[in-house]
């Protein structure tokens, strides 16, 4: 298993400068002590998550290490060209020297998002799918036509391509048709903080039934901290679970209350929820015996390519003395 760290660029002190560079201080450690991956997340009109132009931050990043790998976590496939998606990929791609991993999603749950980048709800999943379809065949194609519902080109080459000669692709999804489409391309599976054990195996399960290989990539996000006790972890991490709890709650009622589903359902335990005492119950929050046995349930239960944590105390220096106590008292018993 790989340890990664989780990148949302929080803006703990309405200080956005202080903000990016505290998430490049914690970035620039987790290589120093190892870590395989660093996976940044994409976030739009949020004050608290500073990273809209992810890959102009990653291209940053790409300047600033030089070993651990740099993930998008995701691009929003949805709200972007995928054309310039593309360009973008394997320029990031040339200038890293070939450690990008390319991760992907529709989006949510995020209203503003939809509205202003004029993208319906229901039309997020095939938008994203569409999108990659084609971001693929113009990564290591030429002359390529293209005729979807959402896009098109013709005989379009683009430059300059990838330096890997596949970068890897990793799909956000839980959808079946997501699953499927993840299946066929052998594309492997990352999960957000929220989703539920069950939900996380069910949708591994599904995978695996259409294609055996592949699954064992899959990336884990999930919120972090390992302090000396469990009272001392829950009490440097509550404030940030309790504002994320607040935020996606918000976001969930106003999703719900804008559905033109009358048969859409509220979110539930058995699949993605955001109360506070779930939130800290399955994140990896705790002291180190605690954080250990809940690392080994995730392994056991879903054969974990990587462990994606985000640093979930607002203190800088608390969050680097968690990473640096996680290198040193938990990654070798959890191997």
């Amino acid at each position: 298993m790989k340890t990664g760290i989780f990148c949302n660029y929080d803006n703990h002190h309405q200080n956005a400068h202080r903000a990016i560079f505290e998430q490049v201080t914690l970035i620039k450690q987790a290589e120093s002590l190892g870590f395989e991956e660093a996976w940044v997340s994409e976030h739009h009109f949020s004050e608290s998550n500073l990273s809209p132009s992810m890959l102009v931050l990653m291209a940053h990043l790409a300047g600033l290490t030089s070993s651990i790998k740099l993930g998008t976590a995701a691009v929003l496939l949805p709200f972007h060209n995928p054309i310039r998606v593309a360009e973008d990929i394997a320029t990031l791609d040339n200038l890293c020297n070939g450690r990008l991993l390319f991760g992907v999603a529709k989006g949510g749950p995020f209203p503003q998002q939809n509205k202003h980048f004029a993208t319906p709800t229901n039309e997020s999943r095939p938008k994203m799918l569409e999108a990659m379809a084609l971001i693929e065949k113009l990564l290591y194609e030429t002359n390529v036509s293209f005729n979807g519902q959402y896009y098109q080109c013709d005989r379009l080459t683009i430059y300059p391509k990838p330096l890997q000669q596949k970068i890897p692709v990793y799909v956000a999804t839980g959808g079946d048709d997501g699953i499927e489409f993840a299946a066929k391309h052998s594309f492997s599976l990352m999960g957000g903080p929220p989703f539920s054990l069950q939900r996380l195996k069910s949708t591994i399960a599904k995978y695996q039934a259409l294609n055996a290989r592949g699954a064992e990539n899959f990336v884990l996000a999930r919120f972090f901290y390992v302090g000396k006790t469990n009272d001392e972890a829950v009490s440097e991490a509550l404030p940030f679970i309790r504002k994320f709890s607040q935020k996606m709650k918000a976001n969930s009622a106003e999703v719900m209350q804008n559905s033109a589903n009358p048969n859409q359902k509220a979110f539930d335990r058995t699949n993605i929820c955001f109360d506070e005492d779930y939130l800290i119950e399955n994140s990896i929050i705790g002291d180190v015996e605690t954080c250990r046995d809940k690392i080994k349930k995730f392994q056991d239960e879903l054969n974990l390519g990587t462990l994606a944590l985000k640093p979930s105390s607002l203190d800088v220096q608390k969050n680097l003395e968690s990473l640096t106590r996680y290198n040193q008292e938990v990654r070798n018993y959890v191997f």
